[in-house]
């Protein structure tokens, strides 16, 4: 990065980026040799290259030839815990269904094993390998159920401190008894309040300071979440949507993530999953569902009708056998859809790569789904399903959440690119490996390819050392 420190003509000062390319919004054209100006961490003016620096001479400039300058990504729905767990030591009796990989695996030998310990390690780890790849903005759903109380808490410092826009949330189920679940419930009140009282402008650590004294005296901020309606009964369902319209923020559930879940509510409730949240009366724009693979007609109606806002996660989806969502069928309903990783694979180029050539096999149609699609899925309908405003466009008055993504560098695209084939270049043949500099709010946390402030080796030992525990 370059700059010069001249006061322009009574203008505040700012920060001009320019690049050969700018995608300042997934769905537009892209713009050749365009730049953004960032002042207090908004996006204040655009324009080309050239009339930026004219117009602002005052401003440092940030030159970022050879790159594409595009919106962070925000990804909708991740496990920071599930780094711990790959390449786990299997059962000794085989997976043999979704049930079995829940009751006999992932439970026993994965959340009802974290501790606070655990949980911090890999919300460290995965916070600084999530910023590397360009990701400025995500979801996350904690399931921890013998490390409350304040599993949330010990998870904040760790996200706070990567300077991330971070929605955080425990996953609260009674499948550990009614007082297990009540206590799940407890945490997220309490880290939605605890946050929200943090005072704005607040420092989240690492030298970034949030710009925009959002919810959550920063960056960090809580929403609701339960299990499935399999871990979960009625009236302690009603109680977290309740709890989340009392304090004004969204409530997550896992939605039929397989087949299991709408055989189960059809066998012990006479109705498909999102039928029986229909008829309890929280299906609103209030509910985030994640997954919603196997979904019938009439629960696309209800999410359609009710504005549900759905993560799709295409990656994960196929890792655990649960299929492949009705995506496009959702998009066409004009169903607010983002996309995220599951905690499976973080790197969002990859899984949008995933969405994009999933979508296409399964319809048996190349152009099912665009790239600029995916694009936005991952961007601003990613923060659209967490209500992020003002988030995932590069725009006057919206946040200045950006990375600049080398086209030109080492693994340099082989082929020109132009404005028609710029999306399919960075969908199809960019990686997390090329994203070279991340800003958040106006604060570079990337530079170079390195997240400033995190020591990488420490941060990956401290993770081997709490799997190694876990896994014991």
């Amino acid at each position: 990065m370059t700059g010069n420190r001249e006061e322009s003509r009574g203008e505040a000062p700012g920060l001009t980026i320019g690049a050969d390319w700018a995608v300042t919004a997934a769905l537009d054209e892209p713009r050749r040799r365009w730049a953004v100006r960032v002042v207090d961490g908004l996006i204040d003016d655009s324009g080309p290259v050239g009339k930026m620096q004219a117009r602002y001479p005052g401003d440092d400039f940030s030159d970022g030839s050879g790159c594409v300058l595009l919106p962070g990504f925000v990804n909708s729905h991740v496990h920071l815990y599930g780094v711990l767990a790959h390449g786990v030591p299997a059962p000794a009796v085989p997976v043999a269904d979704f049930w079995s990989f829940l009751d006999d695996y992932w439970w026993p030998l994965v959340e009802n094993a974290l501790d606070h310990e655990m949980v911090a390690a890999a919300a460290a780890w995965v916070t600084a390998d999530l910023a590397a790849g360009g990701t400025t903005g995500f979801f996350d759903i904690l399931e921890a159920p013998n490390a409350l109380p304040d599993a949330l808490f010990a998870q904040r410092e760790a996200v706070a401190s990567s300077g991330l826009r971070a929605v955080l949330s425990f996953e609260a189920t009674e499948r550990m008894g009614a007082a297990s679940g009540q206590a799940g419930l407890d945490e997220n009140v309490r880290f939605i309040e605890a946050c929200r009282a943090q005072p704005a402008g607040g420092s989240t650590g690492g030298g970034a300071r949030p710009a925009d004294g959002s919810t959550g005296g920063g960056r960090v901020s809580g929403a609701m979440c339960i299990h499935t309606t399999f871990t979960c009964g009625e009236p302690f369902i009603r109680q977290a949507f309740d709890a989340a319209a009392d304090l004004d923020v969204f409530c997550h559930a896992h939605v039929n993530e397989g087949v299991h879940e709408g055989r189960w509510c059809t066998e012990h409730h006479g109705m498909r999953t999102l039928e029986f949240y229909d008829r309890i009366g929280v299906a609103s724009p209030r509910f985030q569902a994640s997954q919603c693979v196997q979904l019938s007609p009439r629960e696309i109606d209800i999410i359609a009708e009710s504005g549900i806002r759905v993560s799709h996660m295409p990656l994960s989806n196929c890792e655990v056998g649960g299929g492949i969502a009705p995506v496009l069928e959702l998009l066409e309903r004009g169903v607010t859809v983002g996309l995220g990783s599951d905690g499976y694979l973080n790197d969002m180029f990859a899984v949008m790569r995933g969405a994009f050539l999933l979508h296409r096999a399964a319809t048996l149609d190349p152009g099912a789904i665009s790239a600029a699609t995916v694009l936005h899925l991952a961007t601003e309908g990613s923060a659209r399903t967490l209500g992020l405003e003002r988030v995932g466009r590069l725009e006057p008055g919206w946040h200045a959440d950006l990375q600049l993504v080398d086209l030109e560098g080492p693994g340099g695209l082989p082929t020109p690119v132009e404005a028609h084939n710029l999306l399919d270049q960075l969908v199809l043949w960019r990686s997390a490996s090329h994203v070279r500099n991340v800003m958040v709010g106006g604060d570079w946390i990337v530079d170079g390819g390195e997240v400033i402030g995190a020591d990488m080796d420490e941060l990956r030992a401290h993770t081997l050392e709490q799997a190694a525990r876990l896994w014991s």
